[in-house]
């Protein structure tokens, strides 16, 4: 092989997010109680760039670290994210009645 080795960021971006996609499906589970599990899935799961998760495997593959706990953390810092998006839009906060488009959380699935 090459010494200048041509590093393809897209292929690599989309494995990336093919498996935090799935490690965040396994997380944020169908089971769940009836309405929270949706307000969840709504949350986390319909959309992003998830760039935070991207660069938390960037920096794993950059220093050779363990590839399944850096997954975990990646995913990790998404739902945070997700869950900082869905504090923010509340009421008490934003109020804010759309994200990506859509309605938010809040105004889709009522406050708890």
């Amino acid at each position: 092989m090459p010494a200048t080795a041509r590093f393809d960021f897209s292929c690599w971006m989309h494995e990336q997010l093919a498996q935090v996609e799935a490690g965040l499906s396994r997380w944020v589970r169908a089971d769940a109680p009836a309405g929270l599990g949706q307000a969840m899935r709504y949350a986390v799961l319909d959309g992003g760039k998830r760039l935070r998760p991207l660069l938390v495997l960037a920096a794993c593959a950059a220093v050779d670290g363990l590839r399944e706990a850096a997954l975990r953390a990646a995913c990790a810092v998404e739902l945070i994210h997700a869950y900082s998006l869905v504090h923010d839009d509340m009421p008490c906060m934003d109020n804010d009645v759309l994200r990506r488009g859509k309605p938010t959380v809040h105004v889709r699935f009522g406050q708890a």
